[in-house]
């Protein structure tokens, strides 16, 4: 089995060949605007603007689906919905572990399909207060299982 390539840098900037997706969490209330969804809308309109419409329809728009997104020829993100709401003064943090294990399942799927590696920043982590001890093995059990190969970026 393969195994996740720590990498230090951007994970807007995949440093690999071939065809590349770049993962990351999105909430299931139609917010874009906080955590790493700001690096990508620096980069690309698109994602935000599918995402928004996508929440707008309604169609689908549920923890554990994904929304792919060409931005380039060989790129696309993964907008995964696996956050409840945002952050709250609960102890119940938004993340949920079961919507990010649906979500990679689909994404394995897809990066299957396109021959891609997978890129992403510890997703989960940030503003949906997971613990990336939970998340690891999710990826371990869905993507890497099926042999696709995982980088995850660490700001330098």
């Amino acid at each position: 089995m393969k195994a996740i390539k720590y990498i230090k840098g951007d994970a807007t900037c995949p440093d690999a060949g071939g065809n590349k997706i770049i993962a990351h969490i999105c909430n299931d209330i139609g917010g874009w605007g906080k955590g790493f969804v700001t690096a990508i809308s620096k980069r690309w309109r698109q994602p935000e603007k599918e995402y928004r419409e996508w929440f707008k329809n309604k169609e689908n728009f549920n923890l554990g689906e994904i929304q792919l997104v060409q931005t380039e020829e060989d790129l696309w993100i993964c907008n995964m919905i696996a956050q409840h709401k945002i952050i709250t003064h609960s102890d119940v943090p938004p993340i949920r572990y079961d919507a990010v294990e649906e979500c990679l399942l689909k994404l394995a799927h897809e990066a299957t399909q396109q021959n891609a590696s997978v890129h992403m920043p510890r997703i989960g982590c940030g503003l949906a207060g997971g613990k990336w001890e939970e998340i690891e093995p999710i990826i371990e059990r869905t993507l890497l299982a099926k042999e696709i190969q995982v980088y995850v970026y660490d700001f330098e």
